[in-house]
């Protein structure tokens, strides 16, 4: 029987009638900026609105979403008489994986009858949504819960991000570069091109010189990685810089044939420690 759900959260950087749309349930990570103690919860406050608001100087601090938040959106499922498989936020980049985990663990004494089955994808931003889709088609297949969970653990890693960021002041905050590779770079165009790795983190793989350098490599690197016997399909995320984002897609389609499936914001979460001018862009590969 294929009573079970799909459930996420808000750092997969789908809205919520992308969401609704695929019949997936979702917990919102917050944030708040550093002169307020207004906390907002992911999709909020409308997007450029925040970026604007990075980019006159304000820093966004943000929040994973807690066990307690899991516990009572779960067991609304689990009192439906619904599984639940949760596929979620990289545990190398925030806590919200690990709540959700101890939050089926504990629904577990009181719904024996029921599954929760947990995925840390080990991926941010739409490289989640990617992996939902796919797990989506999976699931409406026929699918078990089993089946379609254990689909997703062995798809995770194939799932390829790559992006850059318009000002390394984002990353200096959070410890990825230093202030002074932070000022210098930013006087003299240098742009960072960094990737998820296998555990999950952030890492920083080269650094170009340019804005137009920058997202061309990561076209680049779609042509190095992808899989080619999967469906050729991408996923890109920006950061209030659409015009950039859809140019990847061009670039993307004219060099390899490659369908752009999905152009989404980046999250005000993600995009907190991004910053505006971040373009993301996800894949099947053979290898992350």
């Amino acid at each position: 029987m294929n009573n079970y759900v799909i459930f996420t959260d808000s750092s997969c950087d789908l809205s919520e009638e992308m969401l609704k749309s695929r019949g997936v349930y979702s917990n919102s990570l917050s944030f708040r900026f550093d002169d307020s103690e207004k906390e907002y919860s992911n999709n909020e406050m409308p997007i450029k609105a925040f970026y604007d608001k990075m980019r006159e100087g304000s820093v966004a601090k943000t929040a994973a979403v807690n066990s307690e938040s899991f516990a009572i959106e779960f067991e609304k499922l689990l009192k439906e008489g619904k599984d639940i498989l949760y596929i979620g936020f990289s545990s190398g980049l925030s806590t919200t994986y690990n709540s959700a985990r101890l939050a089926a663990e504990q629904l577990k004494g009181s719904y024996p009858e029921r599954k929760i089955i947990t995925v840390d994808t080990l991926a941010a931003s739409a490289g989640i949504a990617l992996l939902l889709d796919m797990v989506i088609e999976k699931k409406n297949s026929g699918a078990t819960i089993e089946e379609a969970a254990e689909y997703a653990e062995n798809m995770k890693l194939k799932i390829c991000h790559w992006f850059t960021v318009e000002d390394l002041v984002y990353l200096k905050r959070g410890g990825r570069v230093s202030p002074t590779a932070a000022f210098f770079g930013n006087m003299l165009g240098i742009k960072p091109v960094l990737h998820v790795d296998n555990e999950g983190h952030l890492i920083n793989v080269l650094k170009v010189r340019g804005r137009k350098v920058s997202v061309a490599t990561l076209a680049d690197k779609y042509g190095e990685l992808c899989d080619d016997e999967g469906n050729k399909k991408v996923y890109i995320s920006h950061a209030d810089c659409l015009a950039e984002a859809e140019e990847l897609s061009n670039i993307i389609k004219e060099k390899y044939g490659a369908k752009t499936g999905l152009i989404t914001n980046v999250g005000t979460v993600i995009g907190a420690h991004s910053g505006p001018g971040t373009i993301a862009l996800f894949f099947v590969g053979k290898e992350r």
